[in-house]
């Protein structure tokens, strides 16, 4: 069985979800906040949907992680996810209401690249909804750059989805990680 490693930053803990991780982006994604991701999704379709992301680590070798302070507090998931209708592997995130504007998507986001680098992957992408600036500027910040010319998922056009690429730090630079 393939687990999800534990990464460990200056304030985060990435780790292997929990059910009571699930429970709270289950009732997360029912809410209006899951709007640019399809929602609000109704519970039994963010519980398959999340636990095919927790699924991931075992077919694929990556998935997601649920996203706690070093105090314990559950915050949010990022991952390297890639469902069968992702033309490309996806580094996602989400944070929950009380902990947006702390840094904790852009910190975890980092780290989950970092591994994926590690990993061998040679690029990644974020699907993102355009109108979701907060995404998009994290994104940007991430070192991604927008990709027109990108595959989208399937059944999804330009209006529904714009795609921004991240591409490891191949020169050493230490501004990729600011």
């Amino acid at each position: 069985m393939t687990a999800a490693p534990v990464i460990s930053t200056a304030r985060l803990r990435l780790r292997g979800h929990t059910l009571a991780d699930l429970e709270q982006l289950c009732d997360l994604f029912g809410t209006d906040r899951a709007v640019h991701m399809g929602g609000p999704v109704p519970r039994v379709a963010a519980w398959r949907w999340l636990a095919s992301e927790v699924a991931m680590w075992e077919l694929m070798g990556h998935g997601a992680w649920g996203i706690e302070t070093q105090d314990g507090d559950f915050v949010g998931q990022v991952g390297i996810l890639k469902p069968p209708h992702f033309p490309e592997v996806e580094l996602g995130w989400t944070v929950l209401a009380e902990a947006e504007g702390k840094g904790y998507a852009f910190e975890a986001a980092l780290a989950a690249s970092l591994w994926a680098w590690d990993q061998g992957f040679e690029t990644l992408v974020s699907y993102i909804d355009p109108a979701n600036a907060r995404s998009i500027s994290l994104a940007k910040r991430l070192g991604a750059t927008h990709d027109a010319d990108a595959a989208l998922p399937d059944g999804e056009t330009p209006e529904d989805t714009i795609v921004y690429r991240h591409l490891p730090d191949t020169d050493g630079g230490a501004e990729a990680y600011a």
